[in-house]
């Protein structure tokens, strides 16, 4: 191993947080105000404004921002709701939630995003919506989805928790969409709050029942019936759930948003330093980005290991990474293979065969702002000297 790697481990992921999150928190905490309360009603404000949306209702999770998306357009039990497997579970089990039936369409073999030409073949007559899944920061091709759902008259909640940042023919995921977008402030995400999500949407009937569906279907003045002049009476408009965001989360998220264009100007460094690092490597394939893409966010940057060119699978690639003190993680196990939607629902191997050879040969390398170059040239390095290792042909 070369010298130049350090012997300390890089994590896969780290948050940023700095002294300004860390104050805003304190001061939150003094407030004696924890639950939702000003800094949540401040923070949806900031986002919206940030995206260019009517409406942000902050919770607790992305999940919870797809559940209610879902539960607004009507999913209940015998729908179906078409989305991609290239994604965490939690695109599919809110379908479950519902009640409804998760269909599983095929991805690009370029973006890893849902195959516009594939989504048309799996809508039938209980089809109700469709969830494109903005994959590692690349945009899906919404133009095409768009299309289809106002062709066949279908609700689309894009999940774009991978996608703050990203631009789409010009435009900030979730501005202008056609129903709903949700973000993710999960701790590994571009803006973190540890754990949260927030739902944008230009529609105010999306926006009215989602306020009430977030507080156990409360009124939606509720929040505010302890302060002074509220009051404690409220009623429950429909049986909701506890999904709403908390004033320390919003904290924190605040001060995230008020520097998230220096942190993803780091993270476009690093992208551009992998990019240049193995774009001649014929080991790897490096992203490829999609014309439509005009801003990407970096949320991840996944190298795919070529077919035929290493004596080692993807599995022992990462063995080695780690063993050179490089953390790794995959994006994503393809969620038709997960046993419970085997078991219920009859997927198989095979069944979705792109998703399936593209997980295959994935990793994700750490990308973040606290990143310094000496960890990234490490990371490069380590990269370097597994493929030059492993490469068929090389001499030992």
């Amino acid at each position: 191993m070369s010298d130049n790697i350090k012997n300390s481990f890089i994590p896969y992921c780290l948050p940023d947080i700095s002294e300004g999150e860390i104050e805003n928190v304190v001061e939150t905490l003094k407030s004696g105000w924890l639950a939702k309360g000003p800094q949540t009603i401040k923070f949806e404000k900031m986002f919206a404004d940030y995206i260019g949306v009517k409406h942000a209702i902050a919770m607790n999770s992305c999940t919870a921002a797809l559940h209610i998306a879902l539960l607004t357009a009507g999913v209940g039990p015998g729908d179906e709701v078409i989305t991609t497997p290239m994604t965490f579970a939690a695109s599919a089990n809110t379908i479950i939630h519902c009640g409804a039936k998760p269909v599983f369409v095929d991805i690009d073999p370029v973006t890893a995003c849902i195959d516009p030409d594939k989504i048309e073949k799996k809508i039938t007559s209980k089809t109700k919506a469709i969830v494109p899944v903005h994959y590692s920061g690349q945009a899906c091709d919404l133009d095409r989805i768009y299309q289809i759902a106002d062709k066949y008259g279908l609700f689309v909640s894009e999940d774009a928790a991978h996608a703050l940042y990203t631009r789409y023919n010009g435009r900030l995921i979730g501005n202008k969409c056609r129903d709903t977008a949700s973000f993710s402030f999960y701790a590994s995400k571009n803006l973190c709050t540890g754990e949260g999500g927030m739902l944008v949407t230009d529609r105010d009937d999306i926006a009215d029942k989602a306020r009430v569906l977030v507080t156990h279907g409360m009124t939606r003045n509720a929040w505010n019936r302890y302060a002074k002049g509220g009051s404690w009476k409220y009623d429950i408009e429909y049986p909701g759930f506890k999904y709403n965001m908390s004033d320390i989360q919003a904290a924190l998220g605040i001060k995230q948003l008020e520097k998230l264009d220096a942190m993803q100007k780091r993270r476009e460094e690093i992208a551009s330093m992998y990019n240049d690092a193995f774009k001649n490597n014929t080991a790897l394939e490096i992203p490829k980005i999609a014309e439509s893409t005009t801003t990407h966010s970096w949320h991840l940057y996944i190298i795919r290991l070529r077919e035929g060119k290493l004596s080692i699978d993807r599995d022992t690639f990462i063995q080695e990474l780690n063993a050179r003190n490089i953390g790794t993680s995959v994006h994503f196990i393809p969620v038709h293979l997960m046993s419970t939607y085997r078991k219920s629902f009859d997927y198989k191997p095979g069944d979705l065969p792109v998703a399936e050879q593209w997980f295959k040969n994935i990793i994700s390398l750490p990308l973040y702002p606290t990143m310094t170059d000496d960890n990234v040239y490490s990371v490069i390095e380590a990269v370097k000297e597994i493929t030059d290792s492993f490469r068929i042909g090389a001499i030992a």
